[in-house]
């Protein structure tokens, strides 16, 4: 059985809302989002070449923000990974975010059977996901890639259970995740990543995962990706805002507003946010962040 809605239009959602609370800097992000275009059609990485990965946060930010993509140039592009024979883990499954985005019905014919038996070649022995040929266990990412692709093409993964005995490995003492077994503490972005996924194989999950993702707040707002790390940054904030609401925990109105402080140091005028306070570059990915955990604090 699948979830009401897919991890990709789940995400897309709750940036929506955030393009919302950015009231007239919206069309700034409009603008910022236009300029991520190549003249493929395709999104820009931070070396300006067209990317499957960061073509997914192009995609995913213009319908955030209701903003209309160059669909022909980008399935001409698209067409040219065929089926995505020899593409790693994270462009194989952006490949199948990006023919999602762009709508089903314009895939080639067979096409996503095909996008998902090359996945399956990153499937590990415990039966979790990850890109790395020379590991025997899946990580909390790989397999939450996994899943969104089979859920943007449709299905729902083979042998569910088995991805939550690779997740329940990655299990740290502090009752968070990491990315490899038999490590004494957790880290945000796994952490987010295994919640998520249980959420959408309908398993519960316990509450003390809420308790230490809420230890990862910052006091001068923002969470870190690993506890006594010295600065927040925008994709563990926008993690873990996301993982905290669906188990329903909330902050307080106070962290409410330092998280919302936060973000806005990361906001640039033209139009984008950084990825955190060193981070001096704009890009399609953190600007995503940046709607996704403002989505998440517009609701009280």
């Amino acid at each position: 059985m699948l979830p009401p809605v897919s991890v990709r239009i789940e995400l897309i959602q709750v940036a929506r809302l955030g393009a919302q609370l950015l009231g007239d800097s919206a069309g700034l992000v409009r603008d910022f989002y236009r300029r991520q275009f190549t003249a493929e059609g395709a999104g820009r990485d931070r070396s300006d070449r067209s990317d499957l990965y960061y073509t997914v946060f192009t995609l995913n930010g213009c319908e955030a923000l209701e903003l209309a993509v160059p669909d022909a140039p980008l399935e001409t592009w698209l067409r040219t990974f065929g089926t995505g024979e020899g593409l790693d883990l994270v462009h194989l499954t952006s490949l199948a975010r990006c023919w999602a985005s762009l709508g089903k019905k314009r895939m080639p014919a067979g096409l996503g059977k095909s996008l998902l038996t090359h996945l399956e070649a990153f499937r590990k022995l415990d039966g979790g996901y990850d890109n790395d040929a020379k590991k025997s266990h899946g990580t909390a990412y790989g397999s939450f890639l996994a899943l969104g692709a089979y859920q943007d093409l449709g299905k729902f993964p083979p042998r569910p259970l088995s991805i939550v005995q690779s997740l329940k490995r990655l299990e740290t003492p502090d009752h968070a995740w990491n990315n490899s077994p038999g490590l004494p503490v957790g880290s945000t972005n796994p952490t987010a990543g295994a919640v998520t996924l249980l959420r959408h194989l309908h398993l519960p999950l316990n509450p003390a995962v809420g308790d230490w993702l809420l230890a990862r707040l910052h006091p001068q707002g923002g969470f870190t990706a690993v506890p006594g790390a010295p600065m927040p940054d925008l994709l563990s904030t926008a993690t873990a805002l996301h993982a905290l609401a669906s188990l329903d925990r909330r902050l307080t109105p106070a962290q409410r507003e330092r998280c919302l402080d936060f973000v806005d140091t990361l906001w640039s005028a033209e139009g984008g946010f950084h990825g955190h306070w060193a981070d001096d570059h704009l890009d399609a990915e953190y600007t995503f962040y940046g709607l996704l955990a403002l989505g998440h604090l517009s609701v009280g």
